[in-house]
């Protein structure tokens, strides 16, 4: 379906400014809460090192002897150019930092989301078209088991099996793609099924249940009337109806995973923003902290804002909403 210009200018326009609000209000609240984390950061830092004047010192170049709201409007100039600080713990700046944890975690959520739809599809479709059947009992048996695991007893019962038992793929580490793929598929292959598996789960649930809406609404029944085979209607108006909520879930999926895969990388010793993240709270490495999320955040917006786009093009009354 075509989409006017002018409309979808307008369209992103409004979602830009309400990103920008909401990327605002993240970083309130996440320099709130790292303020009020307990310890005291410029000590940890320090550690044996640690004397009055070289205190004294580091907290005055890291800025933490000013008040909080000069503290907070310094960070908000600096981020708006790309500056987020420097890491207490290793002194590099968190931008780098940042840009090097980076493709890892990439990598993982994209093998998360393939693995989640190569299953969630075919299992979610296939259980609304037989809705009350065993198949179907099968499958919400399954993806609410799916639901129920927690990620590290999931992921700590791959490594007993693949690679502690059978010794067929590495239980921890990492390949940059670019350097080897079929090392870097060896290494992914666990932690990018644990977290699918999981994802998985919950997207069949969602696209099990936007089928079945789909599936009883009056124009299927108008199509069924018509005559129309059932591969037809199927494939040509029930999954073509259900892909605005199953873009809906797998864009709220993949935003999830990115910045919720913590415990998966630290299961499997994964470098990538989970564990730097894990690492930096146990340090109370205050730039470092607030920058992953910043990113994390802006991640979240992205996503979303181009599945708010996608949704304009396959959906034009969201578009004139």
């Amino acid at each position: 379906m075509r989409v006017a210009p002018a409309q979808l200018v307008r369209f992103l326009g409004a979602r830009l400014l309400s990103s920008a609000i909401v990327l605002l209000g993240v970083l309130i609240v996440v320099f709130a809460l790292v303020h009020l984390v307990p310890g005291d950061p410029v000590r940890l830092a320090l550690g044996t090192r640690y004397t009055p004047e070289a205190y004294e010192a580091l907290r005055a170049a890291s800025g933490l002897d000013r008040s909080l709201p000069e503290q907070f409007f310094s960070y908000l100039a600096h981020a708006v150019t790309g500056d987020l600080g420097v890491s207490f713990r290793n002194g590099q700046p968190v931008t780098t930092t940042l840009l090097q944890r980076l493709p890892a975690t990439i990598s993982l959520a994209l093998v998360g989301l393939v693995v989640a739809l190569i299953i969630s599809i075919p299992a979610g479709i296939s259980s609304a078209l037989r809705e009350g059947r065993v198949s179907d009992v099968i499958v919400r048996l399954s993806s609410q088991f799916g639901v129920s695991i927690p990620d590290f007893w999931l992921g700590m019962l791959l490594i007993s099996l693949f690679s502690v038992t059978l010794g067929l793929l590495p239980a921890s580490g990492y390949v940059a793609f670019a350097d080897d793929p079929a090392g870097w598929l060896r290494q992914v292959t666990l932690p990018g099924v644990t977290v699918g598996l999981v994802a998985g789960a919950i997207m069949t649930r969602y696209i099990r249940a936007a089928v079945i809406d789909v599936a009883s609404s009056g124009y299927i029944r108008t199509a069924v009337s018509k005559g129309l085979p059932r591969r037809v209607v199927v494939s040509r108006h029930i999954v073509r109806g259900a892909l605005v909520p199953v873009l809906t879930i797998a864009g709220i999926q993949l935003a999830t995973i990115l910045g919720g895969v913590i415990v998966v990388e630290v299961v499997f010793a994964w470098p990538g923003l989970g564990r730097l993240v894990y690492d930096a709270v146990a340090a109370r490495d205050y730039p470092l902290i607030q920058g992953a999320v910043l990113l994390v955040a802006v991640m979240f917006i992205v996503v979303n804002l181009i599945v708010d786009v996608l949704y304009a093009v396959v959906d034009p009354r969201i578009r004139a909403a």
